[in-house]
């Protein structure tokens, strides 16, 4: 009996042992689960209960929306067509922790025995639970949120790419007007500029049928006007054996009042009229539209005749264009233009631009102003040229500029080779852009029959 008794004894120990073990085992288990929850609640703090501030981000440059939570964190939420579908991970997530609440729950009443610290430490563990389910539920409802919010983005991306598809079909269109606009204006330029050729060719038939009775030179005269019989020109004048350079009256039909003029009577058969002239620097050519319009200097010296005295005598009939250069090293050369006028189809001339035609060069110059041909003249203070700035006042001088020049006869006299670029008196195709000549005169006349040169 004894023996019994002592393997009873055995069999109590045993069980009783077991039992202990099992109960250790537990609150293991429930200890761990407890630090694991509560290194959660440290590492990521929950979300304050406020609703979400859903904005565009101005301070992200890849970003689209941001969302900023109460607490002053922020979520930026990028463009993509696929957003990713979060749903399976709040159901997992929401799925753990009902676990957890049930095993909780389940466990409590054999958990009553327990006291202490290990008690506040259950119940801090349910309620940290709570907490994370709330926040679990909060991200739930900004994730629906950011779900409604991308589909509306999509949509305005859709519309933008239909406005912008419109307004490019609107560009083509625009371009497909313009370019027949420009030519329809190219088509009326043509024939305006046809109908202009006829009309000069009648004004000029005009002039010179209109009898001469009138008493009015239209070229270089010797002063003194003899009502039986007067030159109309300064051929006239060298036929009866005028041969003396000098200044004479001149009275053309379109201005009555007369002018005087210096006349070459020497030069290549003589009886031109000289409208400009440059030889020492004396005289400001640097100057402005009514300058340039009324004439200016010395008429025996450097002098400009004036837009106006040219405009009167160029359309009295055919002229031609002569001009002589000399350099500082006494080198001579000559341009001569068999077609000159200036303002020939101007209704009014000072408002169009005096407006120069030339044609027709032959000399050992070279060719320095064809290229000017049909330029309105300009001065520092009218900007009648083709560049985006006034060439007058970027190469100091004034003319028929264009964009902007090949000569600049009414330039600054800088003697000779200068480091400024194309200021100075310059005829390009003789001596450059950088070299400013010694002496220039122009000089007009009506043009003669070749058997009468």
């Amino acid at each position: 009996s004894s023996l019994d008794l002592s393997g009873k004894m055995r069999m109590s120990c045993s069980y009783l042992l077991c039992t202990i073990l099992l109960f250790v085992a537990v609150l293991l288990a429930v200890t761990v689960t407890g630090t694991i929850l509560f290194m959660n609640h440290y590492q990521a703090p929950p979300m304050s209960d406020g609703l979400p501030h859903i904005s565009t981000n101005q301070d992200e440059a890849n970003a689209l929306v941001t969302v900023e939570r109460g607490d002053g964190s922020r979520i930026n939420i990028f463009i993509d067509p696929n957003c990713p579908d979060y749903n399976s991970n709040f159901l997992r997530l929401e799925g753990v922790q009902t676990s957890l609440l049930h095993s909780l729950t389940d466990h409590d009443s054999d958990l009553k025995s327990v006291k202490g610290q290990d008690r506040a430490l259950l119940v801090s563990l349910a309620e940290e639970v709570a907490k994370l389910s709330a926040h679990a539920g909060q991200l739930k409802m900004d994730y629906e949120s950011l779900r409604r919010g991308q589909g509306s983005l999509g949509q305005d991306l859709k519309t933008l790419q239909t406005e912008q598809g419109r307004l490019l079909q609107m560009l083509s269109d625009s371009e497909i007007n313009m370019v027949k606009v420009v030519n329809s204006v190219s088509d009326t330029l043509n024939a305006m500029q046809k109908e202009n050729v006829g009309l000069k060719a009648r004004v000029k038939a005009d002039l010179q049928r209109a009898p001469v009775r009138g008493a009015r030179l239209k070229g270089c005269s010797n002063g003194k006007r003899n009502k039986a019989h007067v030159p109309v020109t300064a051929g006239d004048l060298y036929a009866s054996g005028q041969r003396e350079d000098g200044i004479y009256s001149v009275f053309p039909v379109h201005h009555p009042a007369g002018f005087q003029v210096y006349c070459d009577m020497t030069t290549d058969g003589g009886g031109w009229t000289v409208i400009q002239r440059r030889e020492d620097g004396s005289v400001n050519f640097f100057r402005g539209w009514e300058s340039y319009r009324e004439g200016f200097g010395k008429i025996t010296g450097e002098h400009w005749l004036g837009l106006k005295q040219i405009h009167a005598l160029s359309i009295q009939g055919n002229y031609e264009l002569r001009i002589d250069l000399e350099d500082f090293e006494n080198s001579t050369a000559h341009a001569q233009y068999g077609t000159f006028g200036v303002g020939l189809f101007s209704v009014d001339p000072d408002d169009d631009g005096y407006p120069l035609t030339v044609g027709d060069y032959s000399g050992n110059a070279g060719d320095s102003l064809l290229k000017h041909n049909g330029m309105k003249f300009t001065t520092k203070d009218r900007d009648n040229d083709h560049s985006e700035n006034n060439c007058a006042s970027f190469y100091h001088g004034a003319w028929w500029y264009r964009n902007c020049h090949t000569s600049n006869l009414n330039g600054q006299y800088l003697r000779g080779q200068h480091t400024s670029y194309a200021d100075g008196i310059e005829w390009s195709s003789w001596t450059g852009w950088q070299y400013s000549l010694k002496f220039s005169e122009m000089k007009i006349r009506p043009t003669r029959d070749p058997e009468n040169k």
